[in-house]
């Protein structure tokens, strides 16, 4: 076939897009070869040097086909092979590499001459650290791989390869140690991802909701991580590593609650300081929850429980407030919700001005027009601070808050005492891939609780969690080589 209808019918697949670039070349005995890519895809200086220089340069024996000889050429400079059919060749086009083709010859040839623009593995902005190692995931799956294999160093680290996403044609890695993760987990994890269709991935986020047992869980079940230390961690306990390409947020299987309460810096501090650090989050992120509801309760239904100095002090606050402490809280919940949002939604400068703005001036003008009282302001303001301790659960003790006050102003604190037990069941009966939720807790796993609210030494933390199904039972070298 002539090469100019072979290019014709290759623009047609791509609706004559602008950016699809085609060369014509001719070799040194006058053989007639195309070159189409897209252009800002591939490297200008691979394209020049290790494809259309030894395509000038090539000479055929009339018995050679021209595909073969020049694939030969090329291999010794770049990644070429032949593609078989034309759904092939257009994903080869689409994911960075220089299609070859032949006037003289039926064969088409790929090469690879991707540049993609790549951040730099810095640190994550969400998961600072004191000590430790400071490189996060970037939206490169490449280097993604990469920053896991430099901590992986052993031959039992998989990686399966899928394509989600009939538009975008994403690239998704599933990793796992062969010798640790359950191969149910695997296999589980392994038809979820075959069984999504969609149009198109843009980030990993996407791809959780597939992966989640249930679809309503108010609770995440799937675990997220931009560090690649936490990945590592994480797969040697027997959990699986899910990458996207274009996304910084790797994903973890199983997951449980236990994990929100813990921080990549317990593990590089000493154990008694992190078991205190776990524990301050663990009563911070309660009172974030209950305050609201605990003092609206009893301003409402028990306010012969508060001592009379404190009675005093608090009647005197709230003389004069127009609204029930009940609507009061819910305003100024409403408040503080509607500044943190508009906060994220602004430049970061204007967004922090934003927050000075609201959170002091707006604040202490409510409380001086007397349309809310300090008190009210001082708890919303302080069960805001204590939940950003534990920043993965933010927005679930948002909303959290807000029910407990509810219920709080409408049941006492009869209400909130319901509401945390139906909290508990509800979190009790939460699995993710056949691990509890509220593990080592519930049930009480004794051999967990090691590495649990308290933290204890890193040499003591010698078995593997059975929290999470795995095939290994110890961390040591002996358990691996009779395994």
């Amino acid at each position: 076939m002539d090469i100019k209808k072979k290019i014709e019918d290759l623009k047609k697949d791509f609706s004559n897009t602008c950016d699809l670039i085609t060369k014509e070349l001719t070799t040194k005995d006058s053989q007639k070869v195309a070159l189409v890519f897209i252009d800002n895809v591939v490297d200008q200086l691979i394209l020049t040097t290790s494809v259309i220089a030894p395509l000038q340069d090539l000479t055929i024996t009339s018995s050679t086909d021209i595909a073969d000889t020049a694939m030969q050429r090329i291999l010794s400079y770049s990644q070429v092979s032949e593609v078989k059919t034309k759904t092939e060749l257009i994903n080869g086009i689409l994911n960075g590499f220089c299609a070859i083709l032949f006037e003289s010859s039926e064969k088409i040839l790929i090469v690879k001459c991707v540049k993609w623009i790549v951040r730099l593995p810095v640190e994550p902005p969400t998961s600072a650290v004191v000590k430790g190692p400071r490189e996060g995931f970037v939206e490169d799956i490449m280097t993604n791989i990469s920053l896991i294999r430099k901590r992986l160093k052993t031959p039992t680290l998989k990686i399966e390869n899928f394509k989600i996403g009939c538009k975008t044609n994403s690239e998704v890695r599933l990793l796992y140690l062969v010798d640790v993760a359950d191969p149910l987990i695997i296999d589980k994890v392994r038809a979820k991802l075959n069984q999504i269709d969609i149009d198109g991935i843009v980030d990993s986020n996407y791809i959780s909701e597939y992966l989640s047992a249930g679809k309503h869980y108010l609770f995440k079940q799937i675990g997220y991580t931009e560090k690649p230390d936490i990945a590592t961690a994480k797969m040697l306990e027997g959990r699986v590593v899910i990458l996207v390409d274009g996304s910084p947020i790797a994903l973890t299987i199983p997951f449980i609650l236990l994990e929100d309460l813990q921080s990549s810096n317990d593990y590089y501090t000493a154990p008694m300081r992190a078991t205190f650090l776990r524990y301050l989050r663990l009563f911070a992120g309660l009172l974030a929850i209950l305050l609201p509801g605990i003092y609206v309760a009893v301003l409402c239904h028990h306010i012969k429980v508060i001592p009379i100095k404190i009675l005093i002090t608090i009647t005197n606050s709230i003389q004069g407030i127009p609204l029930s402490p009940l609507l009061e809280m819910l305003f100024i919940i409403f408040l503080f919700e509607t500044l943190y949002e508009a906060s994220l939604r602004m430049p970061r400068y204007l967004g922090l001005a934003l927050s000075v703005v609201g959170a002091l001036i707006l604040g202490e003008t409510a409380v001086s027009a007397g349309l809310v009282s300090p008190p009210a302001v001082l708890i919303v303001a302080i069960t805001g601070v204590m939940s950003y301790t534990l920043p993965e659960l933010t927005s679930q003790i948002s909303l959290l808050r807000l029910i407990f006050t509810i219920l709080g102003g409408f049941m006492g604190l009869f209400g909130l005492i319901l509401g945390t037990v139906f909290l508990i069941g509800y979190l009790a009966n939460m699995d993710s891939y056949g691990s509890p939720y509220l593990a080592p807790f519930a049930p009480k796993i004794k051999s967990d609780l090691k590495d649990g609210l308290m933290r204890t030494g890193i040499p003591n933390l010698d078995t593997l969690p059975k929290s999470i199904k795995n095939k290994k039972k110890r961390r040591t070298q002996n358990d691996r080589t009779n395994n």
